[in-house]
């Protein structure tokens, strides 16, 4: 029989069975048979059997596996094919276990008495038990790789995925959230797995959802598909079709995942296959016969779908049997309108493409993206919100910092050539003349019982040589200590801090490899400079020279003579100009005054660098989730809230801000040009940052304890979009919506959560869940649409954990938030773009606007000074203090507040 016109997908489509319940088909892994299960007639519960199949040839016949006792399902071959997965409830009794009562509703039993075994695919032999435990074992399939088994059990007192070895040992609990999790399947290679899902909210769909369990029965009126790593990691939600999703399917290139829904139906009586991309994206229909078609499963090829359907045959029976089609890859569907998560993920792609170049301060790809998000908002009918009538609004930012030159560096009486040392962007500039003394790597930490500054000579007065990185041992093992103790600025605080007038590294390792004879360039001196750490220099020169240029110094200077030095460091400082994109949406009738903010920045880190977590790739990080998810998801708003204007009260300014990862320069330009009056017109600011890979934990809400009405706002939209949050924390944080908070406005920022590719070159596309995203775009939708005057906000400060520039401390705090743009031009030290309410700064009597100069006997050029101290420093620990306060010097007593890790 033919495939129906629109179902473009299948093409040779044969029926196999013919009568009778027939379910569950999947292929062996050499592709030449099925398992399944069915109930002929006269049969009261269903039987396992096998099928040959030759996708050319005549009707295959059905071989019994299982005995006829009792119940059994879910039959899947192991690898190798001579051995048959299933559940079977013969041990409870002989006799078909009793239907489920439908006067409650559509419900599924789920027998006490399954448990899984193994057989031989021909049904000679003993069967294996391979679960044992009291109550519901289940919907097993195998992995292809090494045969184990992962399936649903009621073990635990609900209804989670588990998975086991191929003989039953080793059983680990992969789920753990409430609700119905089952049917899950492995993809080709087992590294992910996909499985239905139900989770019902607190109150009486709980209740309901445990008193039908309690009773061994679970309604599945609602189920949505799952993601997740195969060992039950990074579990994302990637449908949101409020209707029942199962048996998914991974097609074999691990793309794409074929289920059965009775989506699109009001009735929900129409059962039809649909596909869906791994992130979410690309829903699409593929039969369209009325009845049930489900249960698809690819052949290990791909090319051919075995699926049961109750499709009326040639007979004109309406029996579910097994049909077998081969699957069109390169098949056209019938176009349909392009949703919101389409939108986004083409936004993403664009956006996170190789070709922007990592979206760099100063790249092509930067301009190339700023241009994109111009035109969309034109694109969307918005206002241009930037400088003289444009959507832009242009702020200076240091790109390069480069050697002077009048830059010099002279060892034992000799110039050194220009290609034979760098200058860091941090150093100082100045000249100095002093002799040399070697301090190893440069490391103090009494902790970890290392200080290379107990020197006989000491390091007062003169320059100082340390080598690069730290030293190849156990203690300096873990990436933590290796990127605290190795980092150049550190080493630069901890000279300055020992009286030395210079720095001079070198990389000579103590036992130096023949790979690493080459002088690597550091990649402080790449870009030096646009640390997003803070700004200022390390107060005396520091200079990076070739191994090769004091190789013939080094035995005099390691036997303690006299070896004589000068530095003089003159620094160009390149600017070019960056650009917010701001575009603004009017408000409908019965407008009222204040204006919302949505951001998003849309910068990233380029070609990696010395803030890439992979710093020996040079490379495009192209920032899929930091932040092209956020930017792609501000523009689906703005396309939202545009189509919802008649019911929008305030205005929406929506602002893709650049140089966030320098150090938030785009927003903090924007609240310093807006000023203190003109901040006061803003009611609230609504930022993306990182929303991109929406996980089973939910999405984070954070900066919800900024405005005490924001509760409320947060769980109806949350509600709304069947999206669990979780919200915490006042408004300060490391991205741009903590300019706004220093500057007094309630504030939120949606994030969706931390991983291993941030800053790398691995945070690309195909990690996404882009269908969370647009989840998160219409929670945001919601909120602003909610600040309609029903409720005024009242903006609070509230003590909570230490910012960015004290999160690296593992001793003192002191309750600072830094502006990351800095001081005025030529001003040393470190702004202040507020201070935590309680800490110690606050006590102290630090304010918003003050540049902090000095901490007890140390000088304060930058954030980064600031993080040494607090690690040098314990908490009770009382110091002067010296803030640079309208024009003049304000002295202050400090006392150190325990540190605490961020949330």
């Amino acid at each position: 029989m033919p495939a129906l016109p629109q179902e473009v997908r299948l093409a040779d489509l044969r029926q196999l069975t013919f009568g009778g319940e027939n379910a569950e088909a999947y292929w062996s892994f050499d592709g030449r048979q099925l398992s399944l299960q069915a109930r002929l007639e006269g049969m009261g519960c269903d039987r396992i059997y096998r099928m040959a199949v030759d996708v050319q040839g005549a009707t295959p016949t059905l071989t019994p596996v299982s005995s006829g006792k009792g119940a059994t399902t879910c039959a899947h071959f192991f690898p190798g094919d001579q051995e048959v997965l299933y559940a079977s409830t013969h041990l409870g009794g002989e006799a078909c276990p009793p239907r489920p009562d439908h006067s409650m509703g559509y419900v599924w039993a789920l027998y006490d008495t399954y448990d899984i075994f193994k057989s031989r695919a021909d049904g000679s032999g003993e069967l294996t038990r391979l679960t044992e435990t009291p109550g519901y074992d289940a919907e097993g399939t195998v992995c292809g790789k090494d045969g184990s088994v992962i399936f649903t059990s009621v073990r635990d007192g609900d209804l989670e995925l588990y998975r086991m070895d191929k003989d039953g040992g080793n059983v680990r609990r992969l789920t753990h959230t409430p609700g119905y999790d089952g049917g899950a399947f492995f993809n080709a290679d087992c590294s992910k797995i996909v499985w239905r899902a139900s989770r019902p909210h607190a109150g009486k769909e709980a209740d309901d959802y445990k008193a039908l369990l309690t009773k061994g029965l679970v309604r599945p009126t609602k189920l949505e598909l799952y993601v997740a790593n195969a060992d039950g990691s990074e579990a994302r939600q990637i449908t949101w079709l409020n209707a029942a999703a199962f048996a998914p399917f991974f097609h074999p290139n691990g793309r794409r995942i074929l289920f059965s829904s009775n989506h699109g139906d009001p009735k929900g009586r129409e059962f039809d296959i649909w596909a869906v991309d791994v992130d979410g994206s690309n829903l699409e229909r593929i039969t369209h016969a009325p009845g049930f078609d489900g249960f698809p499963m690819f052949s290990p090829d791909g090319k051919w779908l075995v699926f049961s359907s109750n499709r009326a045959t040639a007979q004109g029976r309406s029996d579910t049997n097994v049909f077998l089609a081969r699957w069109v890859e390169d098949a056209k569907p019938a176009e349909t309108a392009e949703t919101a998560v389409e939108r986004i993920k083409r936004d993403v792609t664009f956006l996170a493409a190789p070709e922007r170049e990592g979206r760099g301060i100063g790249t092509g790809g930067l301009e190339a993206a700023g241009q994109f998000i111009e035109q969309r908002f034109q694109t969307l009918g918005l206002t241009p919100a930037g400088d003289g009538g444009s959507f832009r609004q242009v702020f200076p930012v240091t790109t390069a910092v480069k050697q002077g030159p009048a830059t010099q560096v002279t060892l034992g009486g000799k110039v050194l050539p220009a290609d034979a040392f760098t200058v860091l962007g941090f150093s100082a500039q100045n000249a100095v003349q002093a002799p040399l003394v070697f301090a190893n790597y440069g490391i103090v930490e009494p902790s970890l019982k290392v200080n290379d500054y107990a020197l006989k000579r000491g390091a007062k007065g003169k320059v100082v040589v340390v080598r690069r990185f730290v030293p190849d041992t156990a203690t300096f093992a873990d990436t933590d200590k290796q990127r605290r103790f190795g980092d150049l600025r550190y080493k630069a605080w901890v000279a300055a801090r020992h009286g030395a007038t210079g720095l001079i590294v070198v990389d000579w390792p103590e036992a130096p490899t023949p790979a690493q004879k080459d002088w690597r360039m550091p990649p402080e001196a790449a870009l030096p400079g646009l640390s997003p750490e803070g700004h200022g220099d390390a107060g005396i020169p520091v200079v990076v020279v070739k191994r090769a240029a004091l190789e013939p110094l080094m035995d005099a200077l390691l036997k303690g003579k006299q070896v004589d030095a000068r530095l003089e460091v003159r620094l160009d400082f390149e600017k070019r100009d960056a650009f917010n994109v701001a575009a603004l949406l009017p408000a409908g009738e019965g407008k009222l005054p204040g204006t919302v903010v949505i951001g998003a920045h849309y910068d990233h880190l380029g070609m990696g660098g010395r803030f890439s977590l992979s710093p020996d790739r040079h490379e495009a990080h192209g920032g899929a989730d930091d932040n092209a998810s956020g930017v792609a998801g501000l523009l689906e708003i703005a396309r939202s809230l545009a189509e919802q204007r008649g019911q929008l009260k305030r205005d929406v300014l929506f602002i893709a801000f650049s140089g966030e990862e320098t150090g938030v320069l785009g927003s903090t330009y924007f609240t310093r040009q807006r000023g203190d009056a003109g901040m006061k017109g803003i009611t609230a600011m609504l930022n993306l940052d990182m929303v991109g890979r929406l996980r089973s934990g939910g999405l984070n809400v954070l900066g919800a304890e900024s405005a005490g009405e924001w509760g409320p706002l947060i769980a109806a939209a949350c509600e709304k979009a069947r999206v669990p949050c979780n919200s915490s924390g006042d408004g300060y944080g490391p991205s741009d919506h903590s300019p706004f908070y220093a500057a007094g406005v309630p504030v939120l920022h949606f994030f969706t959560g931390a991983h291993s590719d941030y800053h790398k070159p691995t945070d690309t596309v195909e990690t996404l869940n882009v269908g969370g995203t647009s989840r998160v775009a219409s929670i945001v939708s919601a909120v602003a649409l909610a600040l309609d005057g029903t409720t005024a906000l009242t903006y609070r400060t509230v003590p909570s954990p230490a910012p960015r520039g004290d999160m690296r401390s593992f001793n003192a705090s002191l309750g600072t938030v830094p502006d990351y743009a800095g001081p005025p031009e030529g001003q040393k030290g470190m702004l202040l773009a507020g201070v935590r309410a309680g800490g110690a700064a606050d006590q102290a009597g630090m304010k918003r606007g003050d540049i902090l100069v000095r901490i007890g006997k140390h000088v304060i050029g930058g954030v980064e000074d600031l993080m040494f101290v607090l690690n040098a420093s314990k908490p009770g620990e009382t110091v002067k203090a010296v803030v640079f306060r309208e024009g003049k010097e304000v002295p202050l007593e400090v006392t150190f507040q325990e540190s605490k890790r961020p949330r």
